[in-house]
């Protein structure tokens, strides 16, 4: 159920690791609807459990590109194609981090539950192509129980992303 289209409107029910995402598309003047949903940690449980396609659920897969994190966007219904990535992108090195490793990239966000939004974190962020297909994503807002749905237009004008392909369907 939508909670609110403008961050200022929440008052009292704001949660707070989710601030700097609501900043950041507010002053982007992005319509989005932030909506919470019952505690969830896979992104295929997340999309169910909020009634969203999974092809539109995006999910925040942090990898290491020559020693360098990184954020691969996918939907929450395809799997991230490891060689793929690293021959698309043409580096020496690319493997899944770890949580113990990337859950300090994200001090505002529950470790598992940040946006797509690596830019935001000093992170390059490469978007599978079939995610592009879609017209509105829905994505973790910084905590497992919250998450924000919005055009993936916008997404794509704020994370300047490189799209590439990178997954395939399960």
């Amino acid at each position: 159920m939508p909670l609110s289209t403008k961050s200022d409107q929440l008052g009292k029910d704001r949660i707070m690791p989710v601030e700097k995402l609501l900043k950041f598309l507010d002053d982007n003047e992005v319509k989005y609807v932030r909506m919470k949903h019952s505690s969830a940690f896979s992104a295929q449980e997340i999309a169910a459990s909020a009634h969203i396609p999974g092809d539109g659920f995006a999910k925040s897969v942090i990898v290491k590109i020559d020693g360098k994190m990184a954020m691969a966007v996918l939907p929450a219904s395809y799997r991230i194609d490891l060689d793929l990535l690293k021959k698309e992108i043409g580096v020496n090195s690319l493997e899944l981090a770890s949580e113990d490793e990337f859950s300090g990239s994200f001090p505002d966000c529950e470790t598992g539950a940040m946006p797509p939004f690596g830019n935001l974190y000093g992170m390059d962020v490469y978007v599978a192509r079939s995610l592009t297909e879609v017209e509105e994503i829905a994505f973790n807002a910084c905590s497992h129980v919250e998450l924000i749905k919005m055009a993936y237009k916008d997404f794509e004008r704020l994370a300047h992303p490189k799209i590439i392909k990178f997954s395939y369907k399960e």
